[in-house]
């Protein structure tokens, strides 16, 4: 029986700034375009927040069942550790995935766009299918193309028309930054894995270009954003602000690039959460006050 801490752990919460950071952003656009919900912000967090922890459980489950995650060197999971059974693991996710729906129904209600119901059905089968079915995508190389779409377009996009009402070209340009950082967590990731994910049969983007071409991608995914916001300046000047946060940058990258491997790569991996929350909040104010 999986302890509390156990449970926890394996809801992964260095990853939960990929669900913090793209609905604050969105937030930051809504409030600059002045159609700030206040509820409407914390219901699309709450949705985010349980569809990170829902996939990362789907994830473990997943993995588990299949025995990738029999020689990991990240931290613990649930069912690869033996700690709590594949039924409570999966149960876990559906739960998640569940009160998702069900919040994010609300929003739909609110806004009266129905569509929306379709891009939440998207956001689910996308955290299912990551590890899960026959075939699962992250097993093709596709899981930082999901990622992009799902931990930043969306849910930039999505925040911000929930609250505003409006799609909004504004919101679809920061996501492409927040995409990108969300990216950067996947792919030290799945860095850290790569020599097991190859034995396993897990054909992940990392092990599709190797090691050294991820080394270069993580970088591309840290440095990029920042190059995004300074060609933004002239349009919203003060989401120069987010250039502040480089120096967190600075020991991630340079870690990466220096070959670290197993267990060094788990600190990168809080690191790059760090930025990310930091990049985030100086750009949610600088969209936040410019636009």
């Amino acid at each position: 029986m999986a302890t509390p801490g156990q449970w926890i752990a394996g809801a992964r919460p260095r990853t939960l700034p990929n669900a913090v950071v793209p609905v604050m952003v969105g937030t930051g656009v809504a409030i600059g375009q002045g159609g700030f919900v206040w509820w409407r912000a914390i219901v699309a967090l709450l949705v985010a927040l349980l569809l990170q922890i829902g996939v990362n459980y789907a994830n473990d489950y997943s993995d588990g069942v299949r025995g990738t995650d029999d020689r990991r060197v990240g931290p613990m999971r649930l069912v690869g550790s033996k700690v709590a059974p594949p039924r409570q693991v999966l149960a876990a996710a559906l739960g998640c995935f569940a009160a998702a729906a069900v919040l994010g129904l609300t929003l739909v209600v609110a806004t009266r766009a129905w569509w929306i119901l379709l891009v939440g059905a998207a956001a689910i089968a996308a955290a299912w299918f990551y590890t899960g079915g026959r075939s699962p995508y992250g097993y093709r190389a596709l899981g930082e193309a999901s990622v992009f779409v799902f931990f930043g377009v969306v849910p930039v996009v999505g925040t911000a028309y929930v609250q505003t009402e409006h799609l909004s070209w504004a919101a679809l340009v920061a996501s492409i930054p927040v995409g990108l950082l969300s990216c950067s967590m996947l792919v030290v990731n799945n860095l850290r894995d790569v020599g097991t994910d190859g034995q396993a049969g897990k054909r992940t983007l990392a092990v599709v270009l190797g090691a050294e071409r991820t080394r270069r991608l993580y970088a591309a995914c840290l440095i990029a954003p920042f190059v995004i916001t300074l060609l933004m300046v002239p349009f919203v000047p003060l989401v120069a602000l987010a250039v502040f946060s480089a120096p967190l940058a600075l020991l991630p990258v340079k870690t990466v690039l220096h070959g670290a491997v197993g267990p060094a790569l788990v600190g990168v991996l809080q690191q790059t959460g760090k930025l990310q929350l930091a990049y985030g909040l100086l750009f949610t104010i600088g969209l936040a006050i410019s636009l």
